[in-house]
């Protein structure tokens, strides 16, 4: 059994553990704070693109009537035989079952198609690390992660799953230049039919209890403004009550700002119904804006995916911090057990051996 002495140190050690567990949920809920605000400043952009490409959509023919087909490749729906899948994790751990959740339902995506290939491309460390053990990654992949350089060529299939890209970093300092190359490169191999469908896995985050992983579908385009949610994932009852708990002693709002009025100048913007004047031609403008709205909505994505795992690891720390706080409660109570024990042991011998003399 352990002694006094023991226990003691086994205390401090758990109280050291507390503090850095307690730190790490503040900081992280100030990261929350950031990434909140990040997102909703996104937003206003993403909703008056939107309404631009609806309003050109009024004023220009999107499907030809002499062949019937539609004049934009992103509008164009085939059957799925090769399908890009863009995972969204997390580049850091102690974040509870984030990145597990992330990896689980691009899993389960793949496992639904097993007549699919499927071309992966990671961003996050931790869920490339794991997609990484299990599927192999492409030859200019591999030439890329050396030489710091892409190259796109593509040498034969190791399988039909395979990682086609890797992107670490990209969320610790999110930057929409890189976002768009990304989506640049998604819009190339569609248009040149290298894939046939576009998906994305990402954790949807509106606040601290209403948020989901989902399985969003990005090309081909069905309809402006329209979200494709292929699957998705809500969290259990409990795992919203532990958000929470951990929301509420950080300070932070449980409901998402309230940003309506925001939203619906957004959505009137250019969808007036009068006869607008553009600079230049309603399809080259069109033309020009779908690049940047899949680029917003990955974006999007990602801002969302950030502050769910802030959210996750303010979650997680609070969890920890608590359970440090019961531990050093059941330690301490086990060590005054203890030395109550060795004090009422020595009466006892000195009762014994005056009793003796």
């Amino acid at each position: 059994m352990a002694n006094v002495l023991d226990l003691r140190r086994r205390i401090r050690s758990v109280k050291s553990t507390r503090q850095i567990t307690k730190a790490m949920k503040m900081v992280s809920a100030a990261r929350l704070r950031r990434a909140q605000e990040r997102a909703m400043a996104a937003r206003p952009y993403a909703r008056m693109i939107t309404s631009v490409l609806e309003s050109l959509t009024r004023r220009i023919e999107i499907i030809d009537p002499e062949t019937g087909n539609l004049r934009h490749p992103l509008f164009a729906a085939r059957e799925e035989k090769r399908v890009l899948l863009v995972v969204i994790s997390g580049d850091r751990g102690f974040a509870g079952a984030f990145n597990a959740n992330i990896v689980k339902a691009a899993n389960q995506f793949i496992d639904a198609g097993p007549d699919k290939e499927f071309d992966i491309e990671a961003v996050g460390r931790k869920g490339r690390d794991v997609l990484r053990r299990r599927y192999p990654m492409t030859e200019y992949a591999e030439r890329a992660e050396e030489d710091g350089e892409p190259v796109r060529k593509r040498g034969e299939r190791k399988g039909r799953i395979e990682i086609t890209g890797d992107h670490p970093g990209m969320l610790v300092k999110l930057e929409a230049s890189r976002v768009f190359r990304l989506a640049e490169s998604i819009i190339s191999q569609y248009v040149h039919e290298e894939i046939d469908a576009a998906y994305v896995v990402y954790n949807e985050f509106k606040s601290v209890i209403a948020q989901r992983v989902v399985v969003e579908k990005l090309l081909p385009l069905i309809k402006i403004g329209a979200q494709q949610v292929a699957g998705a994932a809500e969290p259990t009852l409990a795992e919203k009550e532990r958000a929470a708990e951990a929301a509420l002693t950080s300070g932070i709002a449980l409901e998402p700002a309230d940003t309506h009025e925001a939203d619906d100048e957004a959505q009137k913007f250019g969808t007036a119904n009068v006869d607008y004047i553009y600079e230049q031609p309603p399809e080259e403008l069109f033309n020009g804006l779908l690049p940047q709205y899949i680029s917003a909505m990955l974006y999007h994505a990602m801002t969302e995916s950030v502050a769910a795992e802030h959210a996750a690891r303010m979650t997680a720390m609070d969890s920890a911090t608590n359970n440090a706080s019961d531990m050093i409660d059941a330690l301490t109570l086990h060590m005054n057990r203890v030395r109550q024990a060795a004090i009422t042991k020595e009466i006892i011998e000195i009762v014994s051996g005056a009793a003796a003399l």
